[in-house]
């Protein structure tokens, strides 16, 4: 039996986040579809990849314009970062979190449409692509997701994703945002960056370019390689229809949190 994508589980952890609505007025007129369903949608559309407009009506999640204008307004409204937090602190609390150290990396898509947060993409014959990047800890659980231009360097984002992992509760005393280490490929290799994170109390265990293979980070690097895959599992997020650089994001951070 298929399992149903949206669990009474998760609903329960998303449900108090999202923004209520005012009630219909007095002049009557369609009620608005309810946000189970709505997400329910937006799920579907992330999970199959198909166009909004092609979202079955028989789901009864309303119309695909529907559950896009619910994704943009959640998203805007923080929803998506809230529940990652919540989440972070349950397995932080569970002992689940590895603070030791921290891997980043970057995975491409091609973008159809173009749109924000694009450029050529120097790997697919310069066809518009965007890039994800992501910052795990040592079991590969996301910490940090953010989107840039297919042609952005890698270590442009590598201190963004380090300050902006959010304060993770979850035990007594201040939330915990810092790893121990950071470990990166040689894409990330830049001697500033190297001080900088020392600065922020982080050993920088950045792969050295004109250096020979072999050098051992691997057997710590694989863990965000096969997070950027499970993120491929979401065909929405193998290549990028949205123009909007805020609706693909919504789909990323999403997709984080799942």
């Amino acid at each position: 039996m298929a399992k149903p994508l949206l669990t009474d589980e998760l609903w329960d952890r998303i449900e108090p986040l999202i923004p209520k609505r005012t009630s219909p007025t007095e002049k009557g007129g369609r009620p608005p579809v309810n946000d189970r369903a709505a997400l329910t949608g937006i799920l579907f559309v992330l999970k199959t990849g198909i166009p909004w407009e092609e979202l079955p009506q028989e789901m009864n999640c309303g119309s695909g314009m529907t559950c896009w204008r619910r994704l943009r307004d959640w998203n805007a409204e923080g929803v998506w970062d809230q529940l990652h937090q919540i989440l972070l602190a349950e397995l932080n609390a569970a002992d689940e979190i590895d603070w030791s150290r921290a891997i980043v990396d970057s995975g491409s898509v091609r973008a159809v449409g173009g749109g924000e947060e694009t450029g050529p993409n120097p790997t697919d014959r310069r066809k518009l692509g965007t890039k994800h990047h992501v910052v795990t800890d040592g079991n590969g659980v996301p910490l940090e997701v953010q989107l840039s231009g297919a042609n952005e360097h890698d270590i442009n984002r590598l201190l963004p994703l380090i300050v902006n992992i959010p304060p993770v509760r979850g035990k007594p005393g201040r939330p915990r945002s810092r790893p121990d280490a950071v470990y990166g490929d040689r894409a990330y290799d830049s001697q500033p960056a190297r001080e900088i994170l020392r600065w922020l109390g982080i050993k920088p265990f950045l792969a050295k370019r004109g250096e020979e293979h072999g050098s051992g980070l691997g057997k710590y690097r694989w863990v965000v390689e096969r997070t950027i895959g499970w993120f491929r599992q979401w065909r929405r997020l193998r290549v990028r229809y949205d123009r909007r650089d805020d609706i693909h994001y919504g789909f990323f951070k999403l997709a984080a949190c799942l």
